[in-house]
């Protein structure tokens, strides 16, 4: 809903057998999100950092968790969503 109320149209995506939980489009840019509770286990920081394996375009790509001090890897780039939700739009490309 917050991607919605930021002007994007929002779809589901699957890459594969790997599922993307949101993409965003507002005019001709593009933005990826997986969201997650917390990254503690390095099965759960391959499975959300590992669905964009697929995507090859330069579009940015986000993991949002809870996480005090997340996770960036391989350039996707892991935010807190508290911190994500206070920053307004930070993925205006």
């Amino acid at each position: 809903m917050e991607l919605r109320r930021r002007g994007y149209d929002v779809r589901v995506g699957k890459v594969g057998d790997k599922e993307v939980d949101f993409i965003a489009r507002r005019g001709d840019a593009v933005s990826y999100y997986q969201v997650t509770y917390l990254i503690e286990a390095q099965q759960t920081a391959e499975r959300e950092f590992g669905a964009f394996a697929g995507i090859r375009d330069n579009w940015p790509k986000y993991v949002l968790s809870m996480d005090e001090f997340p996770q960036t890897r391989d350039g996707i780039q892991g935010m807190n969503i508290i911190d994500w939700l206070l920053a307004g739009d930070v993925a205006r490309p």
